[in-house]
């Protein structure tokens, strides 16, 4: 009798579970009216003087420092006054998730029409805030491929695990269709290099002109798609109470010692002043958005509307050189059998990724492991960043707030902001030739070329590439190790006074080795 009331009571909780789960019928739901076109909007009239008599072009600005790269997104957004369309993998509600996120609430009070695209997996514990943010008269928020079960969300993998483990990756912020970010960072202390935890070295591209009106169809694109759920049939009802939390929240980060003074830091960032007297040093080249269809989220993308057979036919053969920087590198028997004929048809190859130490998922190093002999073996030059303590990191201050932390640990969701300050690569850049750059989201692993959606940018400037591509000459040699080959693998460092030779892989314990052998012998590369 015993085993029955159990069995009736597991039955009865997994039903409820999978019916939990389920989506309901999606409809495309109401979204605010974009302010009319009269309205004075000075990032647009600002962009077309720049772009005169520059047709068919866009202006770019590299986005490294990550500092600059939020000083760029809180002026765009503050500055703002037609719309905003914003899209992301991951938004946290710590220290820079709060305050942008309330600068986009502050952008709507004062009229702008506002759309807020985010994938389900990067958002925990701010369903409350997102859901009052909907109610907003001129926001509208959608969530891409949505968890049915809210809490705990990792169950939904359990019951709907093929969609749900297709993401959308996309990264980008519009404002006034006028001037747009697009890169590898999403919305979080460690990709701005504010908090208590590690930091992602990334790297964002400012543009204006003729591109952006290509950022605006591809979010159109998203907005509309299968996948992406108007928040109130996800989300349950949001109380206007927390409208009013988040702007508390918001003033109590700007003016507790750590947030002032990283805002202090900001705001004295010259990108500021460029940016609103319109001296911002920009190169003007051909750029071309490169992204897949919205599509592959449900796994129903034809094989020509991904970004990798795309970005493979847009690059062409390289020539000369090819530099690849990737946090997230899974080359598989396939990448290095190309790599290889490059390497063997004269082609200098020269890649950058994470060490163990440095990398924020060690799954992915199990994937890119087996593969380095195979690819010293071929010529190729390989470097994996050092994982150093970065020095914006204090272990003695206090917690970071937001509005994630204070109803859910938001704000420390990412493992990076969890290890003790390290560095970690997090771009996703290809130089290809000195002539061609691409930037962008996408990682050189089977997750983004099968599974995530992925947009970026390739740009048609050899000042660029160049700038890009000299790293691998100046910076990468002083921050990673040289992977070499003789006989077993060896791993070289420049020392302030001396070059060190590492015999065994820096900061790889006997257990931590073991746990990578085994991970790499299981069928797993696809997912990583």
């Amino acid at each position: 009798m015993r085993r029955k009331l159990l069995l009736a009571i597991s039955l009865t909780g997994l039903a409820y579970l999978v019916l939990r789960s389920r989506l309901p019928e999606r409809h495309q739901g109401d979204e605010p009216e974009a302010p009319g076109v009269e309205r004075d909007s000075l990032l647009a009239s600002s962009s077309n003087r720049a772009a005169q008599g520059r047709a068919g072009q866009s202006g770019i600005h590299l986005l490294s420092d990550p500092h600059d790269a939020f000083a760029a997104r809180m002026l765009l957004v503050q500055q703002a006054t037609r719309t905003l369309d914003l899209q992301y993998y991951i938004w946290h509600g710590d220290r820079t998730g709060t305050l942008l996120l309330n600068a986009v609430l502050e952008a709507a009070d004062r009229g702008v029409r506002v759309r807020l695209l985010l994938d389900d997996n990067g958002i925990p514990g701010l369903d409350a805030v997102l859901s009052a943010l909907d109610a907003h008269p001129l926001i509208s928020i959608r969530i891409f491929n949505p968890f049915g079960l809210r809490f705990p969300k990792a169950l939904g993998f359990l019951l709907d695990f093929p969609r749900l483990n297709r993401r959308m990756h996309n990264k980008s912020l519009t404002a006034d269709r006028a001037a747009t970010i697009v890169g590898g960072r999403n919305v979080g202390d460690e990709y701005f290099g504010s908090g208590n935890g590690g930091v992602f070295e990334d790297l964002d591209v400012l543009a204006i002109g003729t591109v952006v009106d290509d950022v605006c169809r591809d979010f159109e694109r998203y907005w509309t798609c299968g996948s992406s759920y108007p928040a109130g049939q996800v989300l349950s009802k949001g109380r206007p109470r927390m409208l009013a939390k988040l702007r508390r929240a918001a003033s109590r980060v700007a003016a507790e010692k750590d947030g002032r003074r990283f805002l202090e830091d900001v705001r004295r960032l010259p990108v500021i002043k460029q940016l609103l007297d319109g001296d911002l040093e920009l190169e003007w080249a051909e750029v071309t958005l490169i992204s897949d269809d919205p599509a592959k989220g449900l796994g129903k993308a034809d094989h020509t509307g991904l970004l990798a057979g795309q970005l493979a036919k847009a690059i062409g053969r390289p020539l000369n050189k090819l530099g690849l920087i990737s946090g997230y590198f899974v080359p598989g028997p396939a990448g290095v059998r190309q790599l290889a004929a490059l390497s063997r048809a004269g082609v200098e190859i020269s890649i950058l990724t994470n060490s163990y130490r440095s990398g924020d998922v060690k799954l992915v190093h199990a994937g890119y492991a087996p593969y380095r002999k195979a690819l010293l073996r071929a010529g190729v030059r390989l470097f994996e960043l050092k994982a150093d303590r970065h020095s914006n990191v204090d272990s003695k201050s206090g917690t970071r707030r937001g509005i994630g932390n204070r109803l859910r640990g938001t704000g420390t969701g990412s493992t990076a902001a969890l290890r003790s300050g390290a560095t970690t690569l997090h771009a996703k850049t290809i130089t290809i030739d000195d002539e061609r750059l691409f930037v962008g989201s996408f990682n050189l692993d089977p997750r983004s070329w099968q599974l995530n959606c992925e947009m970026g940018f390739l740009i048609e400037s050899p000042m660029l590439a160049k700038q890009v591509a000299r790293v691998f000459e100046t910076k990468v040699p002083q921050v990673a190790y040289r992977v070499r080959l003789s006989g077993e693998l060896s791993w070289h460092e420049k020392g302030e006074v001396e070059a060190q030779v590492h015999k065994h892989e820096p900061g790889v314990r006997w257990w931590d080795r073991m746990m990578r052998e085994a991970a790499a012998r299981l069928p797993i590369r696809w997912l990583l």
